[in-house]
């Protein structure tokens, strides 16, 4: 009778888990390999940054004529339908590019040459349009003289122009990158089909090579609708831009226009510079102050409609960018590059994200919470 009692408790005790060997051990953390690969990585990050940078004035017309040459890879295709050689094709692409950006760099520099004949003259019709701000800037004066400062009688302070001449020149390219963009640029787009074949076949197994043809065809794609769809976009913003100068009264409106539509090649910054550009020309020239500011305020309304909601539905969800990616990326290659930086920046986001969604194609997979 004991034997069967002792059997029963034994039977009903709760079983102890199994040990775990892992609760045991402490957590190692990072190794001293990994600690080295990460910071080998940094250090190559670091190198490359700092050669891209220090190198600039040859990378950076080389990287421009390499994607450029890429989005018009497409035309010379297109020429090659007709019977066009590939060589001839890429002479008359570039020599087209650089006549469209010559005429609107005449549309956009001929109102600049005009106003800077007339500076006297915009200066006075200033002080008298900026005469209701004169009780706000006395006030101020007061505060300053309160906390020790010492105000002048200035009235409103004009904006000076000494830093036009250093902006153009940091703005302009030398000539020999110029003429190293457009060289790399011709050949490029003369070559590319023979580089595309000698790149895929670089690699010896199908697999690697159907995958490096898929992404080089993927980027010459995604970078030629995104050439052709911009500038679509631009030039209709251009337009619109053009007839709300033209009905608010505003001087040379295909150059302001002109102008809109160059500037929005480059994000986020673009749009801002041209509404600043309209509300300092419209203060110029309008009789009122208000009545200056109404071309700008037609421009963001636009603006805003084409950024939000035009370019989004054209572009479609493959080419649509992340919102934060294109604010990092247009901050990086800015400070990189400076302003072709900024027109690369896009382009270059576009490549990267190609290049990942073939080397890592992300699954559908349900998240915990979806």
């Amino acid at each position: 009778m004991t034997d069967l009692r002792r059997k029963v408790r034994d039977a009903i005790r709760p079983v102890d888990s199994p040990p775990d060997d892992s609760a045991d051990q402490p957590f190692r953390g990072f190794s001293h390999a990994d600690i080295v690969s990460f910071c080998l990585l940094a250090l190559l990050i670091i190198s490359i940054v700092a050669v891209l940078y220090v190198g600039r004035a040859f990378f950076l017309p080389t990287a421009t004529a390499l994607i450029v040459g890429t989005m018009l890879s497409p035309a010379a295709k297109l020429f090659e339908r007709y019977g066009i050689p590939r060589s001839v094709s890429a002479v008359l692409i570039v020599a087209a590019t650089c006549a469209g950006l010559a005429f609107m760099v005449a549309l956009i520099s001929a109102p600049v040459m005009d106003w800077t004949s007339q500076l006297p003259e915009l200066q006075s019709s200033l002080k008298e349009k900026f005469h209701i701000f004169d009780r706000p800037i006395a006030l101020w004066h007061q505060v300053q003289g309160m906390f020790g400062g010492t105000p002048s009688d200035a009235g409103f302070p004009l904006p000076k122009i000494e830093w036009v001449q250093p902006t153009l020149e940091f703005l302009s390219p030398t000539f020999t990158e110029l003429l190293l963009f457009l060289a790399v640029l011709v050949l490029f787009i003369a070559s590319w089909p023979d580089l595309r074949r000698a790149l895929v076949l670089t690699f010896g197994d199908h697999d690697s090579r159907l995958r490096t043809l898929r992404i080089l065809n993927a980027i010459e794609s995604s970078l030629g609708s995104y050439l052709l769809t911009v500038t679509m976009i631009n030039m209709g913003l251009g337009v619109a831009t053009g007839l709300i100068c033209a009905v608010t009264g505003m001087p040379n409106p295909a150059g302001l226009g002109a102008l809109a539509a160059t500037l929005n090649f480059i994000p986020i910054i673009g749009p801002i510079v041209t509404f600043v550009v309209l509300a300092a020309v419209g203060v110029v020239t309008a009789s009122t102050l208000g009545g200056g500011l109404v071309a700008a305020a037609g421009f963001a309304v636009v603006a805003f409609i084409e950024g939000h909601f035009i370019t989004p539905t054209i572009i479609g969800r493959r080419l649509a960018l992340n919102a934060l990616a294109v604010i990092i990326a247009l901050a990086f290659w800015t400070w990189l590059w400076g302003p072709m930086g900024a027109f690369l920046s896009s382009p270059i986001l576009i490549v990267g994200l190609v290049i990942k969604e073939h080397l890592m194609p992300v699954k559908d997979i349900q998240l915990p919470g979806d």
